[in-house]
């Protein structure tokens, strides 16, 4: 095996090849944030958000009105982890491997790869618990798409963003593996090719897009386990309105964990079905749904339930999660490699540094990326229950 990287060139990307395919979904269906991928590990990088505008009315008058004043929030996001995965080749090792030296190059640089793909990706899916509500959106504990040409779940979800006036454009269904394997085998509608308008989703599994959200397969979708509290009602004389998100319960009995962030929860009197943001294992306190809040007034006293543990399927737009990357920082004047090169992923866009270093008696190989995830707008995104 070479000592430098130029002789690895078709085996590292040959590696990058089989990683392109895995199903990391997640990856490929939210925000880049270039700004934040700049920053070092652990520093901070404020991107805005502008939220909604009020309108007025127009009034005649001999000069123009000032504008209304509005403060422009914004999201915090970081880079968050700097990680590797390396391993070694020593002299001996290469003699015995013989013409099994290149197959295996590659199948380690692919796990390398694919180990740091899956683990952006588990962060990235782990946002779940930002989604701002499940109303209708299938049952928890149920693999979604389970009746013949019937769609309405999705639909539904959409219907959400809809309602939370999330964009119309780039939407994003985030499915693991059973969600996926059930909707190929129950809708005809996705693999005719007199329907779908072409063979692929048959031939070769790919989902076609629907209703104008473009569906990925994902290995990494959270099991959300409920809280197990019960007996919760809402603790305010007043009651609270449309839009609010921090309501005080008391009356819980905690069973250890209580109210958990991801955990479904239902106010008596109200269909919908909010994402707890924040919960509490107290039997007085405050939890905090996730915005946009109330769709519904809400009165003291009013029940609390926490839903059922479910599968964290997603449906959302592209700029409710960001996601920052970068390859690993060296200092100005060089490390210890003897040589390092970055291989970008031609379809989740990753970029991978891979570096060499030259041992006594061993070479030791290493592939490296940086990154940090974030829940930009997660009244833009729902969850599809499974």
């Amino acid at each position: 095996m070479a000592n430098t990287l130029t002789g690895l060139y078709p085996i590292i990307y040959n590696a990058m090849n089989v990683v392109s395919r895995e199903r990391v979904g997640m990856i490929n269906a939210v925000s880049l944030d270039a700004q934040a991928a700049q920053a070092a590990v652990g520093q901070t990088v404020r991107s805005p958000v502008v939220g909604a505008m009020s309108a007025g009315n127009i009034t005649a008058a001999a000069t123009a009105p000032a504008g209304t004043d509005q403060t422009i929030n914004y999201v915090d996001i970081s880079i968050t982890k700097a990680r590797k995965v390396s391993f070694n080749l020593t002299g001996e090792e290469e003699r015995g491997l013989g013409p099994n030296n290149a197959p295996i190059a590659q199948q380690r640089f692919a796990q390398a790869m694919r180990t740091l793909s899956n683990e952006m990706e588990a962060d990235l899916t782990a946002l779940y618990v930002h989604a701002s509500r499940a109303d209708r959106v299938g049952t928890a504990g149920t693999t979604p798409f389970g009746t013949a040409d019937d769609f309405t779940q999705l639909t539904d979800a959409l219907a959400i963003l809809d309602e939370n006036g999330a964009p119309m454009s780039d939407r994003h269904v985030v499915l693991g593996s059973a969600a996926v394997a059930r909707l190929l085998g129950k809708q005809p509608g996705m693999f005719k090719v007199n329907e779908a308008g072409d063979a692929m989703a048959r031939r070769n599994g790919e989902l076609q897009p629907l209703f104008g959200a473009e569906f990925h397969h994902s290995g990494q979708v959270k099991a959300h386990t409920k809280g197990a509290g019960t007996g919760y009602d809402v603790d305010l004389t007043a009651g609270y309105v449309v839009g609010d998100t921090t309501i005080h319960l008391d009356g819980g009995t905690v069973n250890s964990t209580g109210i958990k962030a991801g955990d479904v929860i239902t106010f008596a009197g109200d269909t919908s079905r909010y994402i707890v943001g924040t919960g509490t294992t107290e039997i007085e306190a405050d939890i905090i749904l996730n915005d946009p809040g109330l769709r519904a007034a809400l009165a003291d006293t009013v029940e609390a339930t926490i839903g059922n543990s479910y599968t964290a399927n997603m449906v959302f737009t592209r700029d409710a999660f960001q996601l920052a990357t970068r390859v690993p920082a060296i200092p100005t004047g060089g490390d210890a490699a003897d040589d390092r090169m970055i291989v970008t992923d031609p379809i989740s866009g990753l970029s991978f540094e891979v570096a060499v270093y030259r041992q006594y008696r061993q070479v030791s190989y290493e592939v490296g990326i940086c990154w940090g995830v974030k829940a930009v707008s997660g009244r833009h995104a729902a969850i599809l229950l499974g």
